[in-house]
């Protein structure tokens, strides 16, 4: 009884916080929308009022943003080719994950945003979808959505479950009320045995967590890569160095226009690939570029460089890991400033080394893999980035024993997808198109 009371106390002042705090919600779709103006459409999904008839859904399938639903598009993709009428719906945040669930999947699955966590938005939309199976990527730790899963009889997976011990430290305020939420959870299918241990301290309980392995592993490799790099260096003519900058973020911008210019100085018809993580800074990726007095072409208006392109956009997304396998060497994003970084994995899978600054706490174990094999570079600071792409560019040879060891890694690391989905099937419904 005591802890019952205890728990609707916690759950009663978290959601009574947040509904005070539910105008900060607004402004930030607003100021985000001024940005991207995607954040400006579909406000009713996420407080859970939606126009269309309830219906019943097999599998709800929640992830962030676009890395989240990378990760989870093996498991989507086996779950869709075994049951080819399984209803599921994805949730994201933001527009670019919903971006990529219709480029990964079209029609064949249902995506809306994901309700803020009110009760009233968690519960309105868990009655209207009514989901027979929840599956939650990497950290998404809501309270409200968890409970509301729980209070109407909905088993919930925590899929390649990651938690840092940056991330641990940042929920001691509410860790009693995180603790029950997550013992609400029937599996936690976590990345590496660290992770696991770390959701153990969070609360979890003895028995709940299992170290499954990293889902980012069964990375899919497309399946024309062949003939989209043929491609590629067709349109570019003759035989030319190439790096790719991935996933950067602002704070970055100026250090891929140093380094360029850096190497240029070097190699004069060094092609940049620049891929920049979110849509809203496509544009200005392609105008720094330009202010360096760089001829730039963009994936959209030109589809392909030319032997006259300096540097190339990519403003396009779900293309990054074919556009990987077109370059030389490769500089991972996120990681110069206190982001985290990105996937290391996906240039390693095509056999492009990869250089990334210091800052890998959302892919530690993965990182560290990697660099005790020796398939990437991790440098300290931009200058590091710049010489470590310098000595790739200049060694043919490096390039491709560090291409191997990678490639091999990634083959021995597979594996995630046959244990999670064996993990879930006993609750996986069996699809039935009549049900409504």
């Amino acid at each position: 009884m005591r802890k019952d009371l205890t728990e609707f106390v916690l759950r009663a002042l978290y959601s009574a916080a947040l509904y005070l705090l539910t105008p900060i919600t607004v402004y930030h779709l607003i100021w985000r929308g001024f940005r991207f103006h995607e954040y400006f459409q579909r406000w009713d999904e996420r407080y859970g009022i939606f126009a269309t008839p309830p219906v019943r859904s097999d599998v709800w399938l929640h992830a962030v943003s676009v890395g989240e639903v990378n990760a989870a598009a093996p498991v989507v993709d086996a779950l869709l080719r075994q049951h080819p009428q399984l209803r599921c719906v994805i949730t994201t945040i933001t527009p670019t994950g919903s971006e990529r669930v219709r480029a990964l999947w079209g029609e064949a699955v249902l995506h809306v945003y994901a309700p803020y966590d009110l009760p009233g938005a968690v519960g309105r939309f868990l009655d209207h979808y009514r989901p027979a199976l929840a599956l939650v990527m990497e950290t998404e730790l809501w309270p409200n959505l968890l409970f509301g899963c729980q209070d109407r009889g909905i088993p919930a997976y925590l899929l390649n479950a990651r938690l840092s011990a940056r991330s641990l430290r940042g929920y001691s305020v509410l860790r009693p009320l995180i603790a029950r939420a997550l013992r609400t959870i029937k599996q936690v299918a976590a990345q590496s045995a660290d992770d696991a241990e770390r959701f153990l301290q969070l609360g979890a309980r003895e028995g709940q967590v299992r170290d499954i392995g990293n889902l980012k592993f069964d990375i899919a490799i497309p399946a024309q890569l062949q003939a989209f790099t043929a491609e590629f260096h067709r349109h570019l003519g003759s035989a030319r160095p190439i790096w790719i900058a991935a996933s950067t973020h602002e704070d970055e911008e100026a250090a891929v226009i140093e380094i360029h210019r850096r190497l240029r100085a070097h190699w004069p018809e060094l092609l940049l690939l620049w891929a920049p993580r979110h849509p809203e800074r496509f544009a200005r990726a392609a105008e720094l570029a330009r202010g360096a007095h760089w001829q730039v072409a963009t994936r959209k208006q030109a589809r392909w460089p030319s032997a006259a392109t300096d540097v190339f956009v990519i403003d396009t997304l779900g293309e990054l890991t074919a556009f990987y396998a077109c370059a030389d060497v490769a500089f991972v994003g996120g990681s110069l400033q206190a982001i985290g970084g990105h996937n290391l994995l996906e240039p390693a899978a095509v056999g492009t080394p990869a250089v990334t600054g210091p800052h890998l706490h959302n892919f530690v174990e993965i990182a560290k893999r990697l660099k005790e094999a020796g398939a990437v570079v991790i440098c300290a600071d931009a200058a590091a980035v710049a010489g470590a792409l310098q000595r790739l560019l200049q060694d043919a040879d490096e390039r491709a024993k560090v291409a191997g060891i990678g490639r091999a890694l990634v083959e021995h690391g597979r594996g995630a997808l046959p244990r999670t989905l064996a993990m879930i099937a006993p609750d996986l419904p069996v699809p039935s198109a009549a049900a409504s």
